[in-house]
C-alpha cells in the first residue's frame, strides 16, 4: 500500500509541475494552460456554495470555525471554503500543487496549505474540524488507501460537525469506462502516457455505497444523503455524500 501511495504522489507531483489546473479539473479546452485562474477558482465557489446549500437543507449546518479540504490541489475548493469558515486547512500529497495554491491564495491567511506524505492524517487530532470536505480525490488513490483516508476524514470530524465528500462510484459503459473497469493498471498507465500524452497517468477506482456506509458508521458518522453528481462528466459516475457526526 505504501508503494502505491508513493507512486500516486510522484504522479501528482509531475501533474502539478506540468499543467496543474487542468489536472485538477479536466474540462474541455483547458489543457495546456487553457484554464484562466479566475474561471478555475469560480468553479470551486459554485461547487462549495451548492454543497453547503444542500447541507443546510438536510440539517442545521455547524458554525464552521475550522474546515479541512482533503486533497486540496491548487486550492480551488480551499479558497471557496474560506468564504464560509474562519480558517481552512488544505492538505495534499503533491508539494508542486501546494506551491501553486499558496501563490493563488487571496484569503489573507485564512487558508493554510499542508504537505502530507503519510498514509493517514495522523498530523491532525481527532475531532478537530467543524467541516470536512473532499472532491475529486479519493478515486485517484489505491482502493485500500482510499478507505483508510475516508475513515480518517470521519475521525477528525468533531461531534456535531459535517462531512461532504465526493467519490467515484462505477465506470460508465463507454469505451474508456470499460477499460478502467477491466484493463490492468500498467496498461492504463501506458495508454494515458503514450496515447493521450498525459504528463503522468491518473488512476481511477470506485467506492461502493456499502463501503462508504460501513466506514462512516464505524466513526459514528451518519450519512444524511447521497446525491448523484454529473458535473464532472467523463467516464465514471460520481456521488456526493452528506453526513454528520453525532
Amino acid at each position: 500500500m505504501r508503494e502505491g501511495l508513493e507512486q500516486v504522489r510522484r504522479d501528482w507531483e509531475r501533474l502539478g509541475a506540468d499543467d496543474p489546473l487542468w489536472a485538477v479539473l479536466m474540462m474541455p479546452g483547458t489543457r495546456n494552460g487553457g484554464w484562466g485562474v479566475d474561471d478555475f477558482l469560480r468553479t470551486g465557489r459554485l461547487e462549495v456554495e451548492a454543497a453547503l446549500r444542500h447541507l443546510r437543507r438536510l440539517t442545521r449546518a455547524p458554525l464552521i470555525g475550522r474546515a479541512l479540504d482533503f486533497g486540496s490541489g491548487a486550492g480551488r475548493t480551499t479558497q471557496a471554503l474560506a468564504e464560509h469558515a474562519g480558517t481552512v486547512v488544505g492538505v495534499d500529497a503533491a508539494e508542486s500543487m501546494l506551491e501553486l495554491a499558496r501563490r493563488l491564495d487571496t484569503t489573507e491567511g485564512r487558508c493554510q496549505f499542508v504537505h502530507n506524505t503519510r498514509d493517514d492524517l495522523s498530523m491532525f487530532e481527532s475531532a478537530s474540524f467543524d467541516l470536512v470536505y473532499s472532491s475529486l480525490v479519493l478515486q485517484h488513490l489505491p482502493p485500500e488507501s482510499a478507505r483508510i483516508f475516508l475513515g480518517e476524514l470521519a475521525r477528525v470530524l468533531r461531534p456535531g460537525g459535517a462531512l461532504v465528500v465526493q467519490v467515484a462510484t462505477t465506470p460508465t459503459r463507454s469505451v474508456k469506462g470499460v477499460l478502467f473497469k477491466y484493463a490492468p493498471l500498467p496498461l492504463l498507465r501506458f495508454g494515458q502516457r503514450r496515447l493521450l500524452g498525459y504528463p503522468a497517468p491518473m488512476r481511477m477506482h470506485g467506492m461502493t455505497t456499502s463501503e462508504v456506509t460501513t466506514i462512516m458508521s464505524a466513526h459514528d458518522v451518519e450519512i444524511l444523503d447521497r446525491v448523484a453528481d454529473p458535473s464532472y462528466g467523463g467516464h465514471w459516475t460520481y456521488h456526493r455524500y452528506y453526513a454528520v457526526r453525532r
